[in-house]
């Protein structure tokens, strides 16, 4: 069975989402995802996630959205780019 994998933004205020496998971090700024298609970076202002099933793979979260980035991959299970733990201990 193929997995689905969908985005729907609406307004720039609600996100609606298919997909995710697991929630890397999360703050007020950014939201990182693994999802079926990758990496998934979301930065805007106010975020927050209001509905979170890892079993189905749906995600819904508020606030006010300015970008959506998918992460190419270098290698297994690592994203390029993504950096969280080298930017934490900076």
């Amino acid at each position: 069975m193929e997995e689905r994998h969908s985005v729907s933004i609406g307004d720039r205020k609600q996100l609606v989402m298919e997909g995710v496998r697991h929630v890397d971090s999360f703050d007020e700024s950014e939201i990182t995802l693994e999802t079926n298609m990758g990496v998934l970076l979301l930065k805007g202002e106010g975020l927050h996630i209001t509905q979170l099933s890892l079993e189905t793979g749906s995600l819904a979260a508020e606030g006010f959205f300015t970008s959506l980035q998918y992460l190419e991959s270098k290698g297994k299970g690592r994203a390029r780019g993504i950096g969280i733990i080298n930017r934490i201990f900076k």
